[in-house]
């Protein structure tokens, strides 16, 4: 493209982690600029965002639906390319719905939906607009990550046995005894917002989308037990979950709020025939492959050696030496993103296999993973079939 990815926010407005972080993430590279939004529910507030941001005033709106359709009246090349979704999880499907139906292209937080339902129509709205969909799945995004992916795709581990994805966080330990003021900010424990769980939905997702984003395996069966140890809350905030995958492997996926002392310890270990792989999010730019009778590796970002599934694409953007880390993995995303919505306006095909980054199929698998873990753990059965999720080709 001669120009710059116009962008719109939907959410994110004064006082908002997230929002900034998609902000600074969309604007890393240089490609995309932030010109519209609706930034609260309250118009005030949205207002005073867009000063915050130097939008022009005539740009922000007081609703998400006036957004959609005064921009999609605006002449092409001067409205919006696509919007980011950064509001809490019960408006994802209603505003993701709104401005793809107005024809705009989307980026979504996830979960991508409340119910296992939404995210089956959302799909299906993202099939017949012919829009580019992508899901801020951002540890994906660390080339490490992908090394790890490429590195499964290409058989050097040989067959997968086993996959261990953990995502501990304690911060909200203080909860448990009533010693802190209540961590954990009442929407996400609000199931009319946050929707069908708390911990599981929020982190475990992470936990079970880095385990199918780097093995491609697909879940068969799940046994989970989801816990509430903060005394009156309505929805997780610890979870176990034992998976039993397509093609035989076997794994654990866990993920905590509670567990004491961690921080925010997203790692993933997958076992193979002919080696193994370790990845920690705290310490990214290490990637790690151990062998029953050889020493142990350690590949770094940044180095000739990597491939360029990972050094390539621009997913790299410092020498070895030079950390990167949380904010350049999210970049990653809206990178990806960014070049497919480039080529569509353009009308450049797609290049032979795709575009890296989370798509609706990711989103509808999430949700799955959700509704899985909560019926499993309710269920005195405990195994329960993981919910289909069909291809986006299909």
């Amino acid at each position: 493209m001669k120009r710059k990815l116009k962008m719109g926010m939907v959410g994110g407005g004064r006082g908002a982690f997230i929002g900034q972080v998609h902000r600074m993430a969309a604007n890393l590279d240089g490609k995309i600029e932030l010109v519209a939004g609706c930034f609260s529910s309250d118009p005030e507030k949205s207002r005073l965002s867009g000063e915050d941001f130097f939008l022009d005033p005539s740009r922000v709106y007081a609703s998400y639906e006036e957004m959609a359709e005064k921009e999609a009246a605006l002449p092409e090349g001067e409205k919006i390319d696509f919007v980011s979704i950064v509001v809490q999880n019960h408006l994802h499907f209603a505003v993701a719905k709104c401005f793809l139906e107005a024809g705009f292209h989307v980026v979504c937080d996830k979960p991508m939906t409340q119910t296992y339902e939404q995210a089956l129509e959302l799909r299906e709205v993202v099939m017949e607009s012919g829009r580019i969909f992508g899901l801020t799945h951002n540890y994906t995004g660390y080339p490490m990550v992908k090394e790890a992916r490429r590195m499964v795709e290409d058989g050097e581990l040989g067959r997968i046995l086993k996959i261990v994805a953990e995502y501990p966080q304690g911060y909200a330990v203080g909860d448990v005894e009533g010693d802190s003021q209540g961590k954990i900010s009442n929407w996400r424990s609000d199931p009319k917002i946050a929707g069908l769980s708390n911990c599981m939905g929020d982190i475990g997702t992470h936990a079970h989308n880095l385990a199918h984003y780097i093995t491609g395996l697909e879940i068969e069966e799940i046994c989970s037990e989801l816990t509430s140890f903060i005394p009156g809350a309505q929805l997780d905030d610890d979870g176990n979950n034992l998976v039993r995958f397509k093609g035989g492997a076997k794994g654990i996926v866990y993920a905590s709020q509670i567990s004491n002392g961690d921080e925010n310890d997203l790692n993933i270990r997958v076992y193979g025939t002919k080696a193994s792989l370790e990845w920690h999010q705290e310490n990214p730019n290490d990637l790690i492959v151990k062998y029953a009778n050889a020493p142990r590796k350690t590949f770094r970002r940044g180095n000739d050696y990597i491939s360029e599934a990972a050094a390539g694409h621009g997913f790299t953007r410092t020498p070895f030496a030079h950390p990167e880390g949380f904010i350049e993995a999210f970049a990653n995303i809206y990178l990806a993103i960014g070049q497919a919505i480039a080529d569509q306006i353009d009308g450049k095909p797609a290049p032979e296999g795709g575009y890296d980054f989370p798509g609706v199929d990711a989103g509808v698998s999430g949700v799955a993973f959700i509704k899985a873990c909560v019926d499993s753990s309710a269920s005195e059965q405990k195994w329960v079939k993981f919910p289909a999720v069909q291809a986006e080709s299909e």
